[in-house]
């Protein structure tokens, strides 16, 4: 929380990008429907600044022992690096996987017009 804050600090005093700031986190769903009421429900709760639904993608991955192939929707979530612990748990609450695939990769450069617009669409509570 300190580090976040004072990189907050230093971006806004110095008015440059602070690298690790802002993440985009991905997630697999079973179907776009799904895709959508996460993306809704995580712009409702403003954990997110926005998300792209990207249909149809083919996932391979070891499931129990087997190899497993399906057919899913991915989730591109823009938001604070700070919101995505929060983030995570709510989509382990909500999504129908018993491992739902979570993880994050933090934004290192961009358009600080994008980064600005991002900082006020995600609420810090």
């Amino acid at each position: 929380m300190l580090k976040t804050l004072s990189l907050q600090f230093h971006s806004t005093v110095t008015g440059s990008y602070v690298s690790g700031t802002h993440s985009i986190v991905f997630v697999n769903c079973p179907n776009e429907q799904i895709a959508r009421e996460i993306a809704r429900a995580l712009l409702d709760k403003k954990l997110a600044a926005s998300v792209n639904i990207l249909p149809k993608a083919a996932s391979l991955y070891h499931w129990k022992g087997e190899i497993e192939e399906a057919t899913e929707t991915l989730l591109l979530i823009k938001t604070k690096t700070s919101k995505v612990h929060v983030l995570s748990s709510y989509i382990r609450l909500v999504h129908p996987f018993e491992i739902p695939e979570v993880f994050s990769l933090p934004m290192n450069q961009g358009d600080a017009h994008f980064f600005k617009w991002l900082e006020d669409s995600v609420e810090e509570n």
